[in-house]
């Protein structure tokens, strides 16, 4: 029996915390498989796919190319193929399957954290690219009541918002431009809990995407990214409730596993190997 190969491709993919994770995870199982770290630029992604079909057993994506990958895949499943956005690839007899295990990531994270439930609650997004559509669309899904979402250009945020309620419709959702001073102080106290999902913060020059003296108090702050970052220092100085993004990309990776394989990965080992 040859070992399995799996993959995560992306770009930059050097920073990945995903292969340790998972293989520590195969070990502890005594699974003969191995996961890797492939750097792909957007003009590979075909040539990816042919090859994956021959030689891997499933793998993942990250950005920027959660939405450059779909057209060569042969499926996607439909919350995945609404939102755009495709993190994980099951591989059976050389078929490409597409779906997206971010949404569930952040819904297992936010109850971690939080104790938070989705079903007639509210929730606010910082920016709205491929993981947040991904998990907005996840969200909507699961019956939650109101949205708000919060982007440095207004008509993304807007766009987003129609979609998400053309397909939901007992959805409220609300844009607003991250400028915008009034309009955001408003809609982070009408929520329990605002997550960061902009890129804002891997870099340790990075600007917040917003003043962090604008969390009120008594909200909950989820951070995607899982280093120290603006938002994240000011709520732990200031005593908000606060995760960074390692509770997600842990809920996600898992869930991933179990969709390639089968089987439940022991959350603890994985969970050891990230920061």
């Amino acid at each position: 029996m040859t070992k399995k190969i799996y993959a995560v491709i992306g770009d930059p993919i050097a920073h990945s915390l995903s292969p340790a994770m998972h293989n520590a995870a195969f070990r502890a199982l005594k699974m003969d498989a191995e996961y890797i770290a492939v750097h792909v630029l957007a003009d590979g992604l075909e040539s990816f796919a042919a090859e994956a079909r021959k030689k891997l057993a499933g793998f993942n994506i990250t950005v920027p190319h959660k939405k450059g990958i779909i057209p060569f895949l042969d499926e996607v499943n439909q919350e995945a193929a609404l939102a755009g956005s495709v993190n994980t690839v099951l591989i059976r007899e050389n078929q490409l399957s597409g779906c997206s295990t971010d949404g569930y990531g952040l819904e297992a994270a936010l109850s971690e954290a939080f104790g938070y439930t989705l079903k007639n609650n509210a929730a606010l997004f910082i920016g709205c690219g491929g993981a947040a559509r991904a998990a907005a669309f996840h969200f909507a899904s699961k019956g939650l009541k109101n949205l708000y979402i919060l982007n440095r250009t207004l008509a993304t945020a807007e766009g987003l918002c129609a979609e998400l309620t053309t397909h939901y419709p007992g959805l409220e959702c609300t844009a607003a431009a991250l400028n915008n001073e009034e309009a955001v102080r408003t809609a982070l106290k009408q929520v329990p809990v605002a997550i960061q999902c902009t890129s804002l913060g891997l870099e340790p020059d990075d600007p917040p995407p917003l003043p962090p003296e604008w969390l009120p108090q008594g909200i909950a702050l989820f951070d995607t990214i899982y280093k120290p970052t603006a938002l994240l220092q000011y709520a732990q100085a200031h005593g908000i409730a606060h995760a960074n993004g390692s509770g997600m990309l842990l809920h996600q990776g898992a869930k991933s596993f179990e969709l390639w394989t089968g089987i439940k990965p022991p959350l603890d080992v994985m969970r050891a190997e990230l920061p």
